[in-house]
């Protein structure tokens, strides 16, 4: 980093513009503990753009006729996106165990599953999945859909490209690493995963308040929303729960993550405890709810 960047300051009261305008695009909340976070993230952006200030890139993100290709810079810069493989193995325990199960009962007669990742950053869950649903013999001959999204335009683009270094892979189950050893190739710049598990995952941008491009998703047997809610205000919250109750069909699921809950957020889910997990789920049309999320208090703790 250079001298001019070291340098460069973000007051207060422009950090404060800068996360407004930035949650009024992408739903997410920065609190003032992020401030350093957010300086450090878009000195670069600052910089590139020829501004020797943040007041003056504020004006530039609010005003100027290229701002749109900014804004989708500055939501690249601040989403963040920490994740790899076979993360959270309680929960692909209950995904395995008891999830599938259910919903190969259920879809015996059309054989169809359909799995959206919302919130997939770089892949790896996607990928998880699938990689997960190939080693099921009951879903051989099953039409199966996983639809895989993210706000960032870049990481979207990364996971097409599906090819991931060491910082990716952090399991040590060993069915986890025979799955790295069957789907995955070296290659000279990492790990280039196969194509047999990228054909039935389609990835594309989406922002989940983005009311347009959320109609284009069709109805869910599960959703995999693992951190990505914590991040929302509490009416982007509720306007994304209660989408996701709408996209799911009778009896899907919603698989969060696990210091996630919809407690004060959201009670049209029942809550169903699993030997590994819990899960939300949508009930079906003559169910009620088995647990009310308002009555669990710390269930993801």
């Amino acid at each position: 980093m250079n001298e001019e960047a070291k340098d460069l300051d973000l007051p207060e009261d422009v950090f404060r513009l800068i996360r407004d305008l930035f949650c009024h695009h992408s739903g997410i909340y920065l609190d003032d503990e992020q401030r350093d976070f957010v300086k450090s993230r878009l000195k670069s952006s600052v910089l590139r753009r020829q501004f020797d200030n943040f007041r003056d890139y504020y004006f530039f993100l609010k005003y100027d006729r290229k701002k749109d290709e900014e804004i989708v810079n500055l939501i690249d810069v601040l989403t963040i996106h920490e994740t790899y493989f076979f993360r959270e193995e309680e929960k692909l325990k209950t995904f395995s165990e008891d999830l599938l199960p259910e919903i190969a009962k259920k879809n015996h007669n059309i054989k169809t599953l359909r799995i959206w990742s919302a919130g997939c950053s770089t892949g790896e869950e996607p990928y998880t999945i699938s990689m997960l649903l190939m080693e099921d013999p009951r879903f051989k001959d099953w039409n199966i859909e996983i639809v895989a999204t993210d706000i960032s335009q870049r990481v979207v683009q990364s996971a097409r490209r599906g090819v991931y270094k060491n910082t990716s892979f952090r399991t040590s189950v060993p069915k986890y690493l025979k799955c790295f050893d069957k789907y995955f190739h070296k290659e000279s710049d990492g790990y280039r995963i196969d194509d047999s598990v990228k054909k039935i995952v389609s990835f594309f941008s989406l922002n989940l308040l983005d009311k347009n491009r959320f109609s284009f998703i069709g109805p869910m047997d599960i959703i995999f929303c693992r951190n990505v809610i914590i991040y929302f205000d509490i009416n982007a919250k509720k306007y994304i729960a209660e989408a996701f109750y709408k996209k799911l069909r009778d009896s899907g699921f919603l698989v969060l993550g696990h210091s996630e809950s919809l407690v004060s957020i959201s009670t049209s889910f029942m809550l169903r405890l699993f030997e590994h997990d819990l899960v939300y789920q949508k009930p079906a049309p003559d169910k009620v709810s088995v647990i009310s999320p308002e009555a669990v208090s710390g269930e993801a703790s």
